[in-house]
């Protein structure tokens, strides 16, 4: 079945959505209303409403979603239904970390080739994952039918290794270089800029400190 056209922010909050759902299921609860959600997920229930139109009639008025059906489509629509491998190119410090992590909560997202150009690493397994030559990347991205990557090399190589993966056939690149890669239509790019995430945290925690101090209550006045 065709995926209708949505945009990229319901994109975004249909995993949170999805997760949630798998806790109430393990719960045991059958049926969830959109404001019970909204109050879970911190996303207005007005928003979820709209979220949950693009795919269609998923409740009933009086009633609320079905727990488990709902679940399961939302399951089939990320693909949660089936295993997706995925290839980290670089095994620095933050490809460690990942390969650690490995999406240890999902079932169906793994990290199932690691690529790099130190020779002491290459030939190695790292948490159940082997760490191959960038030599045999074109080889094992075909033979593991792998079409997302996600980059973690340093920024002065992070484009040529960008053109690398889409002649190897790679559709979708998580990066977390800083550098805004330029990628032809129909490659689909996520920018992961952890640096930049914190220094936007900081600035909105300075801003409400600046406001508080400008604006003291009644009680601070006195």
């Amino acid at each position: 079945m065709k995926q209708p056209q949505i945009p990229k922010a319901t994109a975004k909050r249909l995993p949170i959505y999805h997760r949630y759902l798998r806790f109430l299921h393990d719960a045991g609860k059958d049926r969830v209303s959109s404001s019970e959600l909204s109050e879970a997920v911190k996303v207005d229930s007005a928003t979820i409403r709209r979220d949950f139109s693009y795919f269609g009639a998923l409740g009933k008025r009086g009633y609320g979603y079905d727990v488990l059906s709902l679940l399961d489509f939302f399951g089939k629509t990320l693909t949660q239904d089936r295993l997706t491998n995925v290839a980290l190119i670089g095994v620095g410090h933050l490809g460690h970390a990942l390969l650690n992590f490995n999406f240890s909560k999902s079932n169906s997202v793994r990290i199932s080739a690691a690529f790099d150009i130190d020779d002491e690493k290459v030939g190695r397994i790292l948490r159940g994952v082997p760490i191959y030559g960038m030599d045999e990347l074109k080889e094992q991205l075909e033979q593991q039918q792998i079409e997302v990557a996600i980059l973690t090399v340093p920024q002065e190589v992070a484009q040529d290794m960008a053109d690398k993966l889409i002649d190897s056939g790679i559709k979708g690149i998580l990066n977390f270089t800083p550098i805004r890669l330029a990628v032809p239509k129909g490659i689909h790019v996520q920018n992961v800029d952890l640096t930049n995430e914190l220094q936007t945290l900081i600035y909105f925690l300075n801003s409400n400190n600046s406001l508080h101090q400008d604006n003291p209550s009644s009680d601070d006045a006195q």
